[in-house]
Parts: structure tokens; sequence; C-alpha cells
């Protein structure tokens, strides 16, 4: 009797001391969640377009207090080359300027800014009277949210048009000088592969009809193994010739750097 109880009070002893190694656990988890979830809400996320804070452009409810606060504008750099002199303020180019812009607007829709001159820029508003400070009014959208024909991107020349599905790469984008917009003006954007080397769809496809038997249809695409197969082998008796032509003729078979045809 004296053997069962110890056995029994050893098994009750040992199911508490698991069970308190799992209260243990079950609260580290606990406070290593809360951590990491107070971590994330009190963090930017990835990907995002950065807020528009008071320390990056100052909002001014007036030109007074704009004028206050840069009274004496100092020339940085040489942009004036590209400022000219005696027109609109409002047709200058953004690196001319300097706007308070501001992001509680409605998108899309025109909002009103507060801008002034750089240092060494001239200009006069619409009775042709100079302004140094003057209001500037521009749809309420970020850089990168503008049609693709207000700005200029990268081309990659490395990257495959010819793949399905169609391949894309990292651009780097830079809005044109005389719009206006919110945000940074050159920013990230993944586009398509859309590049090409020069080849001719016409040209290509003349020539598989023509001496696609003797592989001149491979060989001006630059895909110099398949102008040697077919060359050697009298285009496959033929049916390798009828197959290029159908191929190239639907676009399949395109040039073998990767880019489109012209």
């Amino acid at each position: 009797m004296a053997a069962s109880g110890n056995g029994l009070k050893w098994v009750f002893e040992r199911g508490r001391n698991i069970m308190n190694s799992c209260l243990f656990t079950v609260l580290l988890l606990l406070d290593i969640y809360s951590k990491c979830v107070i971590g994330y809400m009190s963090s930017s996320h990835v990907g995002e377009e950065p807020a528009y804070t008071a320390q990056q452009n100052p909002v001014m409810s007036s030109p007074v207090a704009l004028t206050a606060t840069s009274a004496t504008p100092v020339v940085t750099d040489n942009y004036t080359s590209k400022c000219p002199s005696g027109g609109l303020c409002t047709k200058l180019p953004a690196e001319c300027i300097s706007c308070t812009y501001h992001h509680n607007c409605s998108y899309g829709q025109p909002a009103n800014f507060t801008c002034r001159t750089r240092a060494g820029v001239h200009c006069v508003n619409a009775l042709n009277q100079p302004r140094q400070n003057f209001t500037l009014t521009v749809d309420c959208q970020f850089c990168w949210q503008l049609d693709p024909s207000q700005y200029r991107c990268s081309n990659s020349t490395s990257c495959m048009t010819v793949s399905c599905p169609r391949r894309r790469y990292n651009a780097t984008c830079e809005v044109l000088e005389h719009v206006h917009c919110l945000g940074k003006r050159v920013f990230q954007k993944r586009l398509f592969c859309n590049w090409t080397g020069g080849y001719k769809w016409s040209t290509a496809l003349a020539l598989s009809i023509t001496l696609g038997g003797f592989g001149a249809d491979r060989f001006y695409l630059g895909q110099w193994r398949e102008g040697l197969g077919k060359l050697f082998s009298f285009g496959g008796l033929g049916i390798w010739t009828l197959i290029d032509v159908l191929l190239i003729g639907v676009g399949y078979v395109g040039p073998a750097d990767g880019s489109l045809y012209i």
C-alpha cells in the first residue's frame, strides 16, 4: 500500500510539473506575440507610399507665412537654365518652384496649393504682374498614379518579351518636368518587358516562306542552332519548314534575344 501511495504521489507531482511547464510556455508565446503585434502596428508597411509629413513639406496657410519662412532663398544647383523668366508662374517646371503640397484632398479632384518661385526665377500672373508667391491648381494624385504619358521610365533590354506569362521588370520612372503631382517625382514601377532588337516580323516571315528550307529565317532571328539543324536536314524534309511558317506567322517564334518584332 505504501508503494502504491508513493507511485500516485509521483504521478501527481509529475503531472503538476508538466502543467506548470505548459502554462509557462503559453504565457511566453503570448508575450512574444503581443510584442510582435505592437511592433507591426507601430511600423510603416513595406510597399506603401510614404506618409506625407509636416517635416518634409510644412503646410502653410497663407503666402505671408511662406515668405516669412524663406525670405532669402539661395541658389543651390544649376536649375535656372531650365526655368524661363517672365512667363506665367503656373507654367513653370516643377524644379523651378517650391510648393506646400498636402494630401488632405479628394483623389482625382483639383486642389489648390501655395507655391513660391526658387531663387533666381522670375514669373508673372495672368495680369502680367510679377509674382513670387502664387497658387497652383493640381489634380489630387500621387506621381505614380499619373497617366503613363506623363512620365518616362527606363527600359530593360535583358528581359524576355516573348514568354508566357509575360515577364515584368523593375523600372525607374521620372515625371515630366511640366507635370505637377504629389509625392516623389522619381519612383519605381513594375512594367511588362517591351523592347525591340530591330527584327522585322515581315522579313522573318518572308525568309521562312522562301528560304526556310535552308534555315534562313532562324539565322535571321539569331537562332543559329535551329538554323543549322534546318540547313543540314533540308528543312526537316519540308515538315520543319511548314511548321516554322506557321509559328513565325502567329508570332510564337521570335528573336533569340527575347525582344519584340517591329
